[in-house]
């Protein structure tokens, strides 16, 4: 090869390797090359293009997040659009003559009961913007703070009494928003719906169900958890349409098995016991400590003054509901223990109160944490009239109780911490107890039970609280304050109140028979005795309710409507009283109607209408008045129980069934329906269906003489004598005077032999 041919050849080798490197990938996306491209390039494999990294990872975010959050944005807009679900903000709103107002959601509570267990507030109704002169408070906190037994007489209502008498020409508004059974994770919510409306105060009564409410250690409503974060992620996917979809597919799929079916009161949680000390009581005191500090926060934060208030409960009066022994003792303890703490009780009972304590002193040194015997001893000191001791001993017993109704030491030490580390208003209603009872040591003078205060102590609370809240009202309201006048006397507000001799009756067989006869009440120490004199003080209030008793009863809610023509509980327990007592159904009317301008989003008013309605013999005119009861308050059992009944009268049995079958979807322990709907299938020759709804029925009432006597019948009808029997006993075992069952049963042995 020449000179010539071996310079061209060497020129091809280095324009080859020169086009090599204009296309190499890595030198191109370093810029060099003579022809780099900066985004795209032709592939390895046949020159089709790629995407670059932005774009990958760009497509992967769209995938991965903003697809599945727009298709769960799009679900969620579907579901409102079918009205599906339910509105879950405390305070609801409507347009009326031009204005807007607000007003109580009675399905608030399904975020944390079920729709057959939900409780609610009483009604309110107040304008959504604040007029001039008016001082705006609103009521935080659960059963005690809305007033059980009668909201009627809660310290909130004392409280608007005391106001208005102080501060002439100052429009209060005391709007209460306490719920039974809830806490501090459903009041936080409610605070924050409450804190929308221009309030001027916040007061906080709460601490009692921290235990035993939604997400706490002892609940049966919701499932317990130790964060906080996921309590608060659970409520918040409960406000919307899909999270309530997803909970009502879990509840379908078992879940809700675990519940409660029906509303049993406090005897729903008895097996839930809560030991002091324990990791998950922990977790609730901290639990509850955050949300007292946030409800303060969103308080402040719109302008609200914030009143605390320490939580009482009846110390010497209420022995412990649950008592367990300490966690590790064992077993050679055990027995030591019990050998000196049955030696006590004999003691005791011989009232050798002396020897009874030394047994019991012996007993707590092998294990303090039995709540009983610290209510024993605190009985025998105080009977030795060592009164210190023995309110040292009530602390205790109330402290160490495991069925935890009653807010213990603990929550008011956080309440009183979070009032100092947030400067806010603290009301020690507590020490106001203290002061006011015996020795120090609050009992039933202030209590129906355990926690919720009869006419003395909520007017207690309040003059406690009328005592701190000058502190908390604006100026421009305390300018409006009567220098040196004495604040109204108990009497004087229950005047007002319209606090009769039939409401001091009601009332007295409503704690008798409602609470203290029902578990976990009647098996708490002494609790016998405390029923056999009550109902020895029930039967004298009943021998003293004569006929010029119940003509002074009207007289004093005549007058007290006359006084407080906008307050619509005066007319509401007026058409009560007129209704129950007088039977005059026609002035009753005239009450419930009085109370429909005041409460018009409220089924109350309705319903009251409808009972006197029919009464009266209108008939359609209740059927009108129950379905207006039922499109505000769907899942009332009651009213469509009533309907079913009107209906059945009419002669249109399917009508009637369908309410009846509505009355057992809400209220599942509304035993008249299922008795009803029993008779109609038996009607009809459909004994089978007729067995099936009877022993439904006692699946939710097993203890219901009217539902074991009508199954009975039908068992006996349909050749099932053995098991009709044992229907008709188990009758018996629960009501043995009931002639209806003694006759059927000695029917039923006559004709079989049995």
């Amino acid at each position: 090869m020449g000179s010539q041919d071996k310079n061209k050849s060497i020129r091809r080798r280095g324009d080859r390797r020169k086009n090599s490197r204009s296309h190499n990938p890595k030198q191109i996306a370093k810029g060099q090359g003579a022809s780099a491209v900066p985004v795209s390039k032709a592939s390895r494999s046949g020159g089709q293009p790629v995407l670059s990294r932005c774009k990958i990872w760009t497509f992967r975010f769209v995938a991965v997040i903003v697809l599945p959050v727009f298709l769960l944005v799009l679900f969620e807009l579907g579901l409102r659009f079918s009205g599906y679900g339910y509105e879950t903000d405390a305070i609801l709103t409507v347009h009326k003559a031009g204005q807007t107002f607000c007003y109580n959601n009675p399905k608030f509570t399904w975020r944390f009961f079920s729709p057959q267990l939900a409780r609610e507030s009483e009604p309110y109704m107040f304008p959504a913007v604040k007029a001039d002169n008016t001082c705006r408070i609103f009521v935080l906190g659960a059963s005690a703070a809305l007033g059980v037994p009668e909201p009627a007489f809660s310290f909130s209502r004392f409280l608007d009494v005391l106001l208005h008498d102080a501060y002439p020409g100052v429009t209060f508004e005391v709007i209460n928003t306490g719920i039974t059974a809830i806490n501090s994770h459903a009041v936080l919510e409610i605070a924050k719906d409450c804190a929308a409306y221009q309030p001027d105060v916040f007061l906080v009564y709460l601490g009692n169900n921290e235990v035993t409410g939604p997400y706490g250690a002892g609940s049966v409503l919701t499932p317990f958890s130790g964060s906080l974060p996921m309590i608060r992620a659970s409520v918040a996917v409960k406000s919307t349409r899909l999270g309530q979809c997803v909970t009502q597919l879990l509840g379908s799929l078992g879940q809700k098995n675990a519940k409660p079916k029906i509303w049993r009161g406090l005897e729903m949680f008895k097996d839930n016991q809560v030991r002091a000390g324990s990791q998950s009581l922990q977790a609730v005191y901290r639990h509850y400590q955050k949300n007292l500090k946030d409800i303060i926060f969103v308080g402040q934060k719109n302008g609200a003054n914030v009143v605390l208030c320490t939580v009482g409960s009846n110390l010497a009066g209420n022995a412990p509901f649950g008592s367990l022994h300490r966690a590790d003792i064992q077993k050679a303890d055990i027995n030591a223990w019990e050998a000196y703490y049955s030696q006590g009780v004999d003691y005791e009972e011989n009232q050798q109160y002396g020897e009874a304590v030394t047994c019991y002193l012996k007993a707590v040194a092998l294990d303090d944490a039995y709540a009983d015997l610290h209510f024993r001893l605190g009985r025998c000191y105080w009977a030795m009239a060592q009164y210190d001791a023995a309110s040292g001993a009530y602390l205790n017993a109330r402290d160490m109780d495991t069925l935890r109704f009653r807010a213990d030491a603990k929550i008011n030490d956080i309440i009183r911490k979070t009032a100092a580390e947030t400067q806010v208003i603290l009301a020690d209603t507590v020490a106001a107890f203290e002061e006011n009872s015996d020795y120090g040591v609050p009992g039933d003078t202030l209590f129906y039970e355990h926690v919720h205060m009869n006419v003395k102590g909520n007017y207690l609370t309040a003059k406690t609280i009328i005592g701190q809240i000058d502190k908390a009202l604006p100026e421009s309201v305390m300018k409006y304050r009567l220098p040196e006048t004495a604040l109204l006397t108990q009497e004087a507000c229950l005047r007002q109140l319209a606090y009769t001799a039939w409401d001091h009756h009601r009332i007295a067989d409503v704690v008798l028979n409602d609470y203290l006869k029902k578990p976990p009440f009647n098996s708490r120490l002494y609790a016998q005795a405390q029923i056999q004199t009550l109902e020895q003080d029930l039967a004298l209030l009943s021998h003293n309710m004569t006929t010029s008793v119940i003509t002074d009863s009207l007289a004093q809610h005549a007058w007290a409507v006359e006084r407080r023509q906008n307050d619509w509980v005066l007319h509401w327990k007026y058409g009560r009283l007129l209704t129950e007592a007088v039977k005059d159904y026609s002035a009753a009317v005239q009450q419930f109607r009085l109370m429909q301008p005041l409460l018009p989003m409220s089924w109350l008013s309705y319903s009251s209408l409808a009972s006197v309605t029919k009464a009266l013999g209108d008939t359609d005119g209740a059927i009108a008045f129950y379905e207006r009861t039922i499109e505000l308050n769907p899942i009332c059992g009651r009213a469509h129980f009533n309907l079913g009944e009107i209906y059945a009268q009419k002669g249109l049995r399917d009508k009637a069934m369908t309410h009846y079958e509505q009355a057992i979807t809400w209220e599942p322990g509304c035993v008249p329906a299922y008795n009803e709907l029993l008779k109609i299938y038996m009607s009809q020759h459909k004994m089978d269906k007729a067995i099936e709804i009877g022993r439904k029925g006692l699946d939710f009432t097993p203890d219901s003489p009217v539902l074991l006597c009508s199954l009975g019948t039908l068992l006996a009808r349909t050749g099932h004598v053995e098991e009709a029997i044992l229907q008709f006993q188990a009758g018996l075992k629960i009501d043995p005077n009931n002639a209806a069952i003694r006759q059927s049963l000695k029917i039923i042995e006559q004709e079989t032999g049995f």
